[in-house]
């Protein structure tokens, strides 16, 4: 069963957040310059107030509806960034509600950016090549890209499911050296499980839920 969280405490979010950006420090990386986008999909809209209260600024959220929703209620507390699954038809819902969309991984995708302009992209990328799972390949990287009709600042990835962090390392290594060779800053990559591996090999954005709301 997913764990919803309720009744936050501004303090514990608050101490949470310190030691991530302890952790952060600890991974080579200045965490004023390593975001903090926190996963708000099973966060109810009446406990948003509390993450702001206790700091945060950026969240993320997967679902479009949920989105509408929590920012009609908190729009101005935090900056909003789409990080779920994308469905292009819901491009056009999505678009005037964020910064920055984490996730775009298709042909049709772009083809509706181009019909809805706004917010700055990330390209998700299948760096550990998953069959049946979204992401462009690296080989086509450079093509996608070209095709992006709305700046692409970045690249976003999920690695494979692993035991350890310390497996993720070379999908992360991988990402960062594309980004690299395209001449993209921006990375979003690490979770609860693996953030620290991340930022180690660059991460400009982790996507975290857990570590902050326990």
């Amino acid at each position: 069963m997913t764990r919803q969280f309720s009744g936050l405490d501004p303090a514990r979010v608050r101490a949470n957040l310190a030691r991530v950006q302890e952790r952060i420090a600890a991974a080579g990386h200045d965490p004023e310059e390593v975001e903090v986008c926190v996963a708000t999909k099973y966060v109810a809209a009446e406990e948003l107030p509390v993450l702001a209260e206790a700091g945060v600024r950026l969240v993320g959220e997967n679902r479009v509806q949920d989105l509408a929703a929590k920012q009609a209620r908190h729009g101005s507390l935090f900056h909003w960034d789409f990080i779920g699954a994308l469905q292009s038809r819901k491009l056009k819902e999505i678009v005037p509600l964020v910064r920055l969309i984490h996730s775009v991984a298709s042909h049709s995708a772009l083809a509706q950016l181009a019909r809805h302009p706004g917010a700055e992209v990330l390209v998700q990328v299948n760096v550990a090549g998953e069959e049946g799972k979204a992401g462009i390949a690296p080989e086509a990287l450079g093509e996608f890209l070209a095709a992006c009709p709305v700046p692409a600042t970045g690249l976003m990835t999920m690695p494979p499911i692993a035991r350890r962090p310390e497996h993720s390392r070379r999908h992360f290594a991988r990402l960062a050296e594309l980004a690299a060779e395209h001449g993209l800053a921006r990375l979003s990559m690490g979770t609860t499980q693996d953030y620290g591996v991340a930022v180690e090999e660059g991460a400009s954005i982790v996507r975290l839920g857990s570590a902050l709301l326990e």
